[in-house]
């Protein structure tokens, strides 16, 4: 049996011994660094299926880390820091972060974080090997022909919010910040864009049926961003 293994970035004993207990007790393989510079060479010579990142390091600031990391890994990084401003966690999120969960945590709360990036891991490895079909709930994508459907309906979409769902589809179970999105689809990062987005947002959940759904596809992150559930 692979285990799935976790890198455990944290300088601070009491919180690395929880976590690395929980995962114990879970049955996950671990390992742990207590500085940025531990963490690239675990991060490079062990190639961890997934990092928890503390922020306050005693040598470096995590979200350098996180840049350093993103320069020539997609892997999943969970930041877990007692920084709880909206600032602080779409800085994060911007410079690559996949999640961020505020320390005091639970460590329910952290297992089921720990699953969400195992199944996106998984749905990634499952589409590199498909036929470029992206299907979440009832929502089909056919990315080689740039064509939508939902509950078996053709969805017409403009090009700009096709990119979008597109965005949101690649990189599904992920928080996108406004600033990460609006850099990604019109290359730039002006406040007026923030306002552009949501209306285009706004028209895609309309067309894809999310004010009808018990559990939208979309989901809005208040002051942050968007992403796309994943089901």
């Amino acid at each position: 049996m692979k285990y799935f293994q976790i890198l455990i970035v944290e300088d601070d004993q009491s919180v690395r011994n929880l976590i690395a207990a929980t995962l114990k007790v879970h049955q996950y393989a671990f390992m742990t660094a207590e500085s940025g510079e531990e963490a690239i060479r675990c991060a490079v010579s062990q190639k961890p299926d997934l990092i928890l990142l503390d922020l306050g390091l005693p040598d470096a600031d995590g979200v350098d880390i996180i840049k350093s990391i993103r320069s020539w890994s997609q892997l999943p990084i969970i930041v877990i820091s007692a920084r709880s401003e909206d600032s602080d966690k779409i800085r994060a999120l911007d410079a690559g972060a996949d999640d961020y969960l505020t320390k005091p945590f639970s460590t329910d709360e952290l297992l089921a974080r720990i699953r969400v990036a195992q199944r996106r891991l998984s749905y990634i490895q499952s589409r590199a090997e498909s036929s470029g079909i992206f299907q979440n709930s009832d929502l089909i994508i056919d990315f080689e022909a740039a064509a939508v459907k939902c509950a078996g309906r053709k969805i017409h979409l403009t090009a700009t919010e096709y990119r979008l769902l597109k965005l949101l589809a690649v990189n599904v179970g992920k928080v996108l910040t406004y600033s990460m999105i609006i850099k990604e689809i019109w290359g730039s990062c002006l406040e007026t864009d923030i306002v552009s987005l949501r209306v285009h947002m706004a028209t895609i959940r309309k067309k894809i049926g999310d004010s009808e759904r018990e559990e939208p596809l979309i989901e809005t992150h208040v002051g942050i961003g968007y992403s796309m559930v994943k089901y």
